[in-house]
């Protein structure tokens, strides 16, 4: 490390000692006085913490800037196709309460927002497309009772005279758990339906890539195993999710999907055709053309 730092030195020395004050000052503030210095002032890369440290900062800033576009290929499968089949909405509800429960902890406790910014995003893309899963699925009403909910949930979270900061743990650890078992409905959705339905792969592999990192950024960053476990138990079943993912990538429907096209309706038209021909045969005389083929225009000449 030291040979690669003396050998990029005189390159970039001269540039990481000018930088625009409002890049500096937050460049500091992400890594500290001193890792600044050793890293952008000296360029030494033989202080192992620092290099770690500002690993860990690049992988929290990119897992919030992918955040923000992480569940909008979802969004807008369920728009372009109009339903919801494959998706979970208990599922939804239960990151959705996760990810409440984890940002205002989070918030209350003063971590660095590059352990926890994405929470913010991937909430509000959680709400979207949870009330879409309502709204195609029949249950238009449930929508305002569902936002209504969450938002009195997080006063009550944010709020320190309602949830004490020994409560504020508890619910922490119940945010492991819940976090885990969003999971599971989803898992076991595309597992009874065949199929992945109108799930997005992006975002599942994003999930995961995601999840990962968390785990590298928490081992650096943040000194509490609450939040550790959660992003280890999420990381496993994110990746049951993208097994589940590429097993089912070429599936022609999912079972619901086929059922549907089995069991529609013959056209009335098409039924008595069918019938008028079953009389035919077992009377023994040939069906008419119209039978067969339906009504056409007469040829005959008039007059």
């Amino acid at each position: 490390m030291d040979a690669v730092g003396s050998a990029i030195r005189p390159m970039l020395s001269p540039i990481t000692r000018n930088l625009p004050k409002p890049i500096a000052d937050l460049g500091e503030s992400l890594l500290g006085s001193v890792c600044y210095q050793t890293l952008l002032h000296d360029i030494d890369l033989t202080k192992t913490e620092c290099v770690k440290l500002a690993i860990s900062k690049g992988l929290g800033i990119g897992i919030i800037g992918a955040s923000s576009v992480v569940k909008i290929p979802q969004l807008l499968k369920v728009l372009n196709s109009q339903s919801a089949e494959g998706l979970s909405f208990l599922s939804y509800v239960l990151e959705s309460g996760a990810y409440l429960i984890s940002l205002s902890y989070n918030v209350r406790h003063g971590f660095p927002f590059s352990t926890y910014g994405e929470t913010v995003l991937i909430l509000i893309q959680n709400i979207a497309i949870a009330s879409l899963v309502l709204n195609y699925s029949g249950r238009q009403p449930a929508i305002a009772a569902w936002i209504a909910g969450l938002a009195g949930a997080g006063w009550l979270l944010f709020n320190e005279n309602q949830v004490n900061e020994a409560n504020l743990s508890l619910a922490m650890s119940a945010a492991g758990v819940l976090g885990v078992a969003a999971k599971v409905p989803q898992i076991l959705t595309i597992w009874s339906e065949g199929g992945t339905g109108q799930l997005s792969a992006f975002a599942v592999i994003n999930y995961l890539l995601g999840s990962a990192s968390r785990i590298f950024t928490t081992f650096q960053e943040v000194d509490d195993p609450l939040i550790l476990y959660g992003f280890v138990a999420g990381f496993a079943l994110n990746l049951v999710l993208f097994l589940q993912v590429l097993y089912y990538w070429n599936a022609p429907a999912s079972k619901n999907t086929e059922s549907k096209k089995l069991n529609k309706p013959v056209a009335p038209a098409v039924a008595a055709n069918q019938e008028e021909m079953k009389r035919a045969v077992s009377s023994g005389a040939a069906p008419s053309y119209s039978s067969v083929a339906g009504k056409s225009p007469s040829t005959r000449r008039r007059g």
